[in-house]
């Protein structure tokens, strides 16, 4: 159980798909203007890891190793072709404004890498795991970076209004600029985090190490 858990936390925090391995950056910087954009995006994403990443662990042992790259693009444009008409039925007002980032989850990076990198070795369960926790860490992420922007640059989170009519919103964080700074500086707030984080680490083991030397000494 213990092993599960570590590959559902994996993609959330120790290799976060866009904070930490920076894959999938097109649909992140062009997406995330809305928080709602960036969570529907990131479901979507998820629903095509998890399927994708559970199929081709099961038939990991009958896919021939010359033609994997291929069968993998296969099995992941079956699912994209699947949550995409699901959102044209469901959320059509979502698709349009996520537009052809859906179809183009078959070329994202995570998905592809996932698969060549974990699915394709690991068992079904595990690469379920694994699968829901990159899925949830990019999700997030998304709706974490949507969040900032729609706020600063229009005043509003999931469409409800924050500041009302007074607040002058920041244009510039709705535009292209604004993905990037947002993202740099989300990119910086977590490599801080973890430098302070290994710092206290390291520092604790030091504190052990001397409390057993003295230990020992007397």
């Amino acid at each position: 159980m213990k092993k599960y858990f570590g590959y559902l936390t994996n993609g959330i925090i120790k290799e976060n798909p866009i904070f930490r391995l920076l894959l999938g950056m097109c649909p992140t910087l062009a997406v995330s203007t809305l928080a709602i954009n960036g969570l529907g995006m990131g479901l979507a994403t998820t629903a095509v890891l998890i399927g994708s990443n559970v199929c081709i662990s099961a038939l990991r042992k009958i896919i021939p190793d010359d033609i994997r790259i291929p069968a993998f693009v296969v099995v992941i444009a079956s699912f994209v072709t699947i949550v995409g008409m699901l959102m044209k039925a469901y959320v059509p007002a979502l698709d349009a404004a996520l537009g052809i980032f859906i179809p183009l989850i078959v070329v994202n990076c995570i998905i592809l890498g996932r698969a060549e990198a974990f699915a394709f070795g690991h068992t079904v369960f595990e690469s379920l795991a694994d699968a829901i926790g990159m899925g949830l860490g990019f999700t997030m992420s998304l709706t974490v970076l949507g969040a900032v922007r729609e706020i600063i640059g229009a005043g509003t989170i999931f469409g409800f209004s924050l500041f009302g009519a007074a607040y002058e919103p920041m244009i510039l964080m709705i535009l292209p600029p604004g993905a990037f700074l947002t993202l740099g500086l989300g990119i910086g707030l977590i490599n801080k985090i973890s430098n302070l984080s290994r710092k206290k680490k390291a520092e604790k083991e030091k504190d052990i190490e001397l409390s057993q030397i003295v230990e020992e000494a007397a």
